[in-house]
């Protein structure tokens, strides 16, 4: 919980607010704000790929194969965080501000944030072997990260805005500080997770293996690997709903509705909703799959949307209790996709004969960061199609803009979500318990 949640300070607070902050406090267009994420997330193509290797290859040590990296890469990532929101900087030229965030996003991002979160997702797979276990672990990662969500969209709305001439506007200087609060935060979260995390499942590879598992293999081995290549497809597309959602409630609450103190109250409404979710996540994929129920709630989500484009209602409250809907649906499959991925570990051992937890898992990252670029890349370049800028951002044409997508770039990606998790994901409950029998066998011959 504690490796998520130092995560999320970092990444919710991009993923949020990076986009607000460039388009309103800095002055750069949003469209180049996405290009310049999008471009990093090539630059991630190599990096989380290069962990990933780097995990596998790593020897198992008395602190384990994976923890060590939670203890190296907690300062670097947090002082990255902190560098990307220097409001002090936006008066400089636009070049220097554009070059600036390229180079402070690539290195948080692309580099110490790679470094940190390949070997803290792949360590969930080392944890335990058993499948409820492994559940818990997916229902606690999440609950890191919806708290983490909850101290950055409940807390920032109510402290970095100002009312200026009747509008809600962004204070960049304060938001620089509370970027550093939440590295600091980070840093603390880090330091916990890796002190209260045991590794229990060692399994070491071999110079055999190692040897016959080249780069090339595992790339051939990857594309040849349909629970693999339909979980990142997944995984792309439910960042793009999610994260959207996340970054629109910075321009519809402010800008639609004039109300940050709703965005607050939605935070906490996303909250509860997690929370539910949290409570029913084990007991109904135990009970029905992971994937069964992934699908369910993901149709949820994407049907509450539609209806919020339909209805459109000009209470802000309406809204809210409407968005609870889209969070709780999303928020069970929230609590089980971390289970999934470690699902999909298991059946690559078996289809390939070598664990890989490492390059899986970074694969399986680069494609999340691949969701929030493109994210970050439709909203930005959404927002500028509509014609946003600082000087239009109460404009009537705009703010309607601003309504559509954040509701209907949702409702595509959940419903995407739920088609590819039922016809294309092949790890449903049937197949999933046999994949455990198989390798709990093979693990206690010592294979």
């Amino acid at each position: 919980m504690f490796g998520d949640f130092g995560n999320d300070f970092t990444f919710i607070l991009s993923s949020s607010f990076l986009l607000k902050f460039y388009t309103d406090v800095m002055g750069v267009e949003a469209a180049v704000v996405g290009v310049v994420m999008m471009i990093a997330r090539l630059v991630d193509a190599f990096t989380d790929v290069t962990m990933g290797r780097i995990c596998d290859r790593s020897r198992v040590t008395s602190a384990g194969k994976f923890r060590p990296w939670i203890l190296r890469m907690c300062g670097p990532v947090a002082i990255a965080s902190f560098l990307i929101y220097q409001s002090g900087l936006a008066d400089m030229p636009m070049v220097f501000k554009i070059a600036y965030l390229f180079v402070t996003y690539i290195l948080w991002g692309s580099v110490f944030y790679t470094a940190i979160n390949i070997p803290y997702g792949s360590m969930a797979s080392a944890v335990s072997s058993e499948p409820g276990d492994r559940q818990s672990l997916s229902t606690f990662r999440s609950m890191g990260a919806t708290l983490a969500g909850l101290f950055i969209g409940a807390g920032v709305p109510m402290i970095a805005y100002d009312k200026i001439d009747g509008n809600t506007v962004l204070n960049g200087g304060r938001f620089t500080v509370i970027a550093g609060v939440f590295s600091v935060l980070a840093v603390i979260c880090y330091l916990l997770c890796y002190i209260m995390t045991t590794e229990r499942v060692k399994i070491a590879v071999t110079d055999e293996q190692k040897k016959n598992n080249s780069l090339w293999t595992m790339f051939r081995n990857a594309f040849t690997n349909r629970a693999l290549i339909s979980i990142i497809a997944a995984s792309v597309v439910m960042l793009m709903a999610q994260l959207t959602m996340q970054s629109m409630a910075n321009y519809i609450f402010p800008n639609f509705y004039g109300s940050p103190e709703a965005q607050t109250i939605s935070s906490f409404m996303m909250v509860g909703g997690m929370f539910i979710a949290a409570a029913i996540a084990k007991p109904v994929s135990a009970k029905f799959g992971k994937a069964e129920v992934s699908v369910v709630s993901n149709l949820l989500a994407a049907a509450t949307c539609i209806l919020l484009f339909i209805l459109r209602p000009e209470n802000v409250w309406v809204y809210v209790a409407l968005q609870f809907l889209c969070w709780l649906g999303l928020g069970v499959f929230t609590m089980v996709s971390w289970a999934l991925i470690t699902d999909v570990i298991d059946y690559s051992e078996i289809k390939n004969g070598i664990r890989e937890d490492g390059s899986v898992y970074a694969l399986y990252s680069f494609a999340r960061k691949l969701g929030q670029a493109a994210s970050s890349g439709l909203s930005g370049w959404l927002l500028t199609l509509i014609g946003y800028s600082a000087t239009t951002a109460f404009d009537e044409e705009v703010v309607t803009g601003i309504y559509n997508i954040s509701a209907l770039v949702p409702a595509v990606g959940f419903l995407l979500l739920a088609l590819i998790l039922w016809f294309w994901y092949p790890l449903h409950k049937k197949q999933v318990n046999a994949n455990v029998a198989i390798l709990k066998e093979k693990h206690e011959k010592g294979e």
